[in-house]
């Protein structure tokens, strides 16, 4: 990127990029310091791969109650306000369907009796969440993969705008948002990643503000007899969602709506395209 610089690294088990357009070496360095300290805060929160992090802390607590803090609470809020959005196709609680589901491109589907023996554990409805204070069913989990990297995006970009005016584009996992446009006025070029060749650009856009999210199945599934099953689970049946696009791409203000947006087209499966034109957005997906 001509007079800017990028700084990577690696959080919440993906590439993360910050581009800085300024010619302020010392500036650069900062902005990227930050934006990886604050991904590295909400992973460290929020992983579930981590047993000191909050989100163990809640899903060990075997049916007591929990009293979280106010970031911790408003993610809450959110994913309850999506729940019932979404009529119950978004739900944080349906993580545990990894215990019988692994994407890993094989043929091992599990029976009906395996699925049937998880979705107990599943919906958020059986949740009691009264601010500042969650209880979960003994066996049941929380999981913020779902919204977490949006999150993380858009916090990011807060603290880096507080910091400075120099524009600047935060990449979480292919979860992005800019600052505004670039110092000259002309917009980010943002690439669509082709879901049949990787690390191959579908399409090329002009972004001069908010974000870009995109929800897929492009490298997680499982096909048997010539049957594609994707890795978008609906939390209500715990199988795999009929027919849906391969990728789905929306723009929105933050990346929290994008990414909400996305998650629910691929959600509707063979009716996606007629959800995001229901909900006029600007979005851009692969069959």
């Amino acid at each position: 990127m001509d007079g800017g610089f990028v700084l990577a690294f690696r959080a919440m088990g993906s590439p993360c990029e910050v581009r800085i357009d300024t010619t302020d070496r010392a500036l650069a360095a900062r902005l990227g310091g930050m934006a990886q300290a604050e991904a590295l805060r909400i992973e460290y929160k929020y992983s579930r791969y981590r047993a000191d992090s909050l989100l163990s802390r809640i899903n060990a607590s075997n049916g007591q109650p929990v009293t979280v803090d106010s970031e911790t609470a408003e993610l809450l809020d959110c994913a309850a306000q999506f729940h019932a959005l979404s009529e119950g196709r978004f739900d944080i609680t349906s993580g545990v369907l990894r215990r019988v589901w692994r994407f890993d491109q094989s043929d091992h589907v599990p029976a009906e009796t395996e699925v049937a023996a998880v979705l107990p554990f599943v919906g958020w409805d059986r949740v009691t969440w009264h601010r500042p204070e969650i209880t979960l069913p003994s066996g049941m989990e929380i999981d913020f993969g779902g919204l977490g990297k949006e999150y993380a995006v858009d916090t990011t970009v807060l603290k880096l705008q507080a910091a400075s005016p120099a524009p600047f584009l935060v990449n979480f996992g292919g979860d992005l948002r800019v600052s505004g446009p670039r110092a000259n006025g002309a917009r980010w070029r943002v690439a669509i990643e082709s879901v049949e060749t990787a690390n191959t650009a579908e399409a090329m856009l002009d972004l001069a503000s908010g974000a870009l999210t995109t929800s897929g199945d492009a490298r997680r599934y499982l096909l048997r007899d010539g049957v594609r099953f994707g890795h978008i689970l609906d939390p209500r049946t715990g199988w795999p969602v009929r027919d849906p696009p391969r990728s789905v791409t929306v723009a929105a203000p933050t990346c929290m709506e994008a990414g909400l947006i996305s998650t629910l087209a691929m959600l509707h499966g063979a009716d996606a395209e007629a959800f995001l034109e229901a909900e006029g957005v600007v979005a851009w997906w692969q069959r």
